[in-house]
């Protein structure tokens, strides 16, 4: 693979069905995603990925049964505590991307505490969309901008695309390949900025089905892409 990409997205969709077509609970299924993440992240490492960022759970995801929500907090912060370890001696920077509001105050404290542990890594940056919507992080960077400019802190001269990056969640390069699992075909307010130019990529298989051999895949197919960014190819 002679040409990595620096930033891959993954809408990590399909636990639910994924469990449920094999006569298991639904949480079944977001375990067993889990493991995928665990193995798609060390992989994503190994090959000289830098950025990865995953949907972990929107802010739409809220509308489940408390139950369902309730057993996908309690199963990140057992991730965010449990593998935390493993997570530092890989060189994993783990950052956040959403809004704090509405969750769980022991999810707000584990997300926080992996943050910090991790914050001087350097060899890859693990970016979890939790209680995220693309929509909403727009919203937000708008407001933050529009706060800044009544306070004279940026002058409206300075706006472009790119500088608009720096209000966003997290300022990561742009996503150059973007992939979503579980049969369905849409991106359901996913770093929707961020994918303006991205390869995109949709799985008939669900997450928890989703391996490194699925990943290398995409990667040998996006490296015949003729990426072009609006421009025209000459001879």
């Amino acid at each position: 693979m002679n040409i990595i990409p620096k930033h891959i997205a993954v809408i990590m969709d399909g636990n639910g069905r994924w469990a449920q077509e094999r006569n298991l609970k639904r949480s079944e299924g977001h375990k067993a995603g889990g493991k995928s993440l665990e193995q798609l992240a060390l992989y994503a490492k190994k090959i000289g990925i830098k950025y990865l960022s995953v949907y972990a759970f929107s802010t739409d995801n809220f509308k489940r049964s408390k139950e369902e929500v309730d057993f996908l907090m309690n199963l990140l912060i057992y991730y965010f505590n449990e593998k935390l370890d493993r997570v530092i001696k890989e060189g994993v920077k783990v950052v956040f991307s959403g809004r704090r509001e509405n969750l769980r105050t022991d999810v707000l404290e584990a997300m926080d505490n992996i943050v910090k542990r991790t914050k001087n890594n350097k060899d890859c940056i693990l970016n979890i969309c939790l209680n995220y919507g693309a929509q909403e992080e727009i919203v937000d960077a708008t407001l933050k901008i529009h706060e800044d400019l009544n306070n004279n802190i940026i002058q409206k001269e300075t706006l472009n695309r790119e500088f608009y990056y720096k209000y966003l969640y997290q300022n990561l390069p742009p996503i150059d390949i973007l992939i979503r699992t579980g049969k369905e075909h849409r991106l359901s307010n996913f770093m929707l900025y961020q994918s303006s130019y991205a390869e995109i990529y949709f799985l008939d298989k669900y997450f928890p089905e989703f391996n490194s051999n699925d990943l290398k895949d995409i990667i040998n197919d996006y490296q015949k892409r003729d990426r072009r960014f609006g421009n025209v190819k000459t001879n």
